[in-house]
């Protein structure tokens, strides 16, 4: 059983950066891929971008391309969300997730185990 904890949400102004942490524990060899993803209330969960655990190819949604980078820290068992330039719309709990397969990344149901979420405010 894989265990993910999420650490470094909170409040920013827009403008500003946040980098969020998840760290694996448990079952992580059989992890081939980790995404984040963000949800609203009333909205549903919604990507935001993914790693392949295999070959680091990563994925991203387009309202944050080029300005959220997602890495991993293998050693570490660690991925990273970094945002930049964040706005009051990325306003989310952000959930990270590890999935048994590196297919299909950018869809919810491929994963298998799920953070407990970290709540991001950006204000205006």
């Amino acid at each position: 059983q894989v265990q993910l904890v999420e650490s470094g949400g909170g409040l920013v102004q827009a403008g500003g950066s946040l980098r969020l942490s998840c760290a694996a524990s448990g079952g992580i060899l059989s992890i081939y891929g980790m995404g984040w993803f963000r949800q609203t209330p009333g909205k549903e969960r919604e990507f935001v971008t993914a790693i392949s655990w295999t070959d680091g190819s990563t994925y991203y949604e387009d309202p944050v391309k080029g300005r959220f980078t997602i890495s991993r820290d293998n050693a570490k068992n660690t991925v990273y969300l970094q945002m930049n330039s964040l706005k009051p719309e990325d306003t989310a709990v952000y959930y990270c997730a590890a999935a048994k397969s590196d297919d299909g990344l950018g869809h919810a149901s491929v994963y298998n185990y799920w953070g407990q979420g970290t709540q991001v405010t950006v204000s205006s």
